[in-house]
């Protein structure tokens, strides 16, 4: 089964989705280890920042000399904004491929009127939709867009956003199957990826949500009729499942779980990577990696305490060499979910939104809780 976004052919139908402060180069190094020749896209970053050259932004946007695709998602609610910031980023031939997030429901986010919040305002969607494929397409570099079901039961926007996606020129659409509001709880609804492959049939659908094994993945694709599968909290440490998803969508058996020796040298290995690319902080940064890592193995709950609080390498490998090498994943461990798991929430949005959806601009004056949850 194959997938083409652009002029990109992928080795199997699998999309690193960008997942902050998770997807930085040094994880994407150890994915593409076990499943090269996949898409595996950047961490998101703001618009403003890049087109004001915030540091901190800049360092974000980093990839390895050998990566392929280099793929960046980008959010933001200004179709001029974004729009500079996307010839910012492939003028200077930094990106092989941009993805849009229009469907965080971080509250940083859709108060200002970006992620999840932007789908309800059709316009607007249209206008930064346009903005970047007109200034990613002189270079022939695809654009992509990742959003959910919509605000809320009561306010869904997917159908209207896939098939605007596909009238302004975007490569592929991917939908994380659940609202805004229902954050990361409850189970993911498959059936609207059917839906809305349904109504986008020009364009590449992707469907992403409780994809936690590779049968997971080959069971969507069979559901739902999508065309891929995009990767996001079944892969917190477990940069192999992208091997395994290579191997089941090519028919081949899977290997079984890593035994914890393996698992130990990969948390060494992608601790070290992180200091490597973020300084001494790259430790800290590590700790929640660590917990994931050793999700599912009974290790016991001091020694999970001490992962969550190591401060440097030399205490890191001091810690590893403890764990039982021989300790294998017991049945189910793999399912054990990673990550958020917290809603419903409650989505905040800028004053007035929902009273001006028909504008293009973004409302810059307080926000206000505009639906419950939590």
């Amino acid at each position: 089964m194959a997938l083409r976004i652009g002029n990109f052919e992928l080795a199997a139908p699998v999309v690193l989705a960008p997942m902050a402060g998770v997807t930085n180069a040094p994880f994407r190094a150890l994915c593409r280890r076990y499943g090269p020749g996949l898409l595996y896209v950047n961490e998101m970053v703001m618009a403003n920042a890049l087109v004001h050259g915030n540091a901190k932004t800049q360092r974000m946007v980093s990839f390895a000399p050998d990566e392929s695709p280099r793929s960046l998602q980008i959010y933001g609610s200004d179709p001029t904004v974004l729009g500079e910031a996307v010839r910012k980023v492939v003028d200077g031939g930094i990106v092989d491929h941009i993805d849009l997030n229009f469907g965080c429901p971080a509250q940083k986010v859709t108060r200002r009127g970006g992620g999840a919040a932007v789908p309800l305002k059709r316009n607007l969607l249209r206008a930064i939709l346009r903005a970047a494929v007109s200034a990613a397409s002189p270079h022939g570099i695809p654009v992509t867009a990742k959003f959910r079901i919509g605000i809320s039961d009561d306010l869904e926007t997917f159908l209207d956003t896939g098939r605007i996606a596909e009238e302004e020129g975007v490569a592929a659409i991917a939908l994380h199957a659940r609202t805004a509001q229902q954050h990361y709880a409850g189970e993911a609804d498959w059936s609207r990826i059917t839906e809305l492959k349904q109504a986008v049939t020009s364009i590449p659908v992707l469907g992403n949500g409780d994809i936690w094994e590779a049968a997971d993945a080959l069971a969507m694709v069979a559901e739902t009729g999508c065309d891929g599968v995009v990767i996001g909290r079944g892969c917190l440490g477990r940069p192999w499942l992208f091997g395994d998803l290579v191997a089941a969508f090519e028919g081949k058996e899977l290997p079984p779980p890593p035994r914890l020796g393996e698992v130990a040298l990969i948390i060494a290995e992608h601790a070290r990577l992180l200091v490597e690319h973020s300084g001494p902080f790259g430790i800290r940064e590590f700790r929640k990696h660590a917990s994931w890592y050793l999700t599912g193995y009974p290790v016991g709950g001091e020694m999970r305490r001490r992962f969550s609080m190591v401060d440097s390498l030399g205490e890191l490998d001091d810690l590893l060499a403890m764990v039982d090498p021989s300790m294998e994943l017991p049945p189910g461990g793999q399912r054990i979910r990673r990550g958020h798991t917290n809603g419903p929430i409650k989505v905040v949005l800028p004053e007035g939104y929902l009273d001006r959806l028909d504008d293009l601009e973004v409302p810059d004056d307080g926000a206000v809780v505009a639906l419950g949850g939590g």
